[in-house]
């Protein structure tokens, strides 16, 4: 018999700047992964996915403003890596939406 009962422990629900901090590092990880065998870009991209998973890791709203001080999320993870890769800008666009309703 199994004793555990899982509803006991319901997982977090994620707020929508989780979830729009979430699909920012997916648009990412797709963008590395398209870069896997060119050494400096990819390293780069790496980069910016641990800079996007600090965010995530903040938590709240207040928290990813304490991250990012007084710079824009793009200034944050690079203005030149975002303009190199404008996939990712509409996830930006979404986090700072997010940002801006809490």
């Amino acid at each position: 018999m199994n004793n555990c009962k899982l509803d006991k422990y319901p997982s977090p629900r994620k707020t929508d700047l989780q979830k729009c901090l979430g699909k920012l590092i997916s648009a990412i990880q797709k963008e590395w992964g398209e870069q896997l065998g060119e050494t400096t870009a990819a390293d780069l991209s790496e980069d910016v996915m641990d800079l996007a998973h600090t965010l995530l890791q903040a938590k709240t709203a207040e928290g990813v403003r304490g991250v990012l001080g007084n710079l824009t999320i793009q200034q944050y993870l690079g203005d030149v890596w975002v303009q190199g890769h404008p996939n990712v800008k509409k996830c930006i666009s979404e986090v700072e939406n997010a940002l801006n309703r809490t």
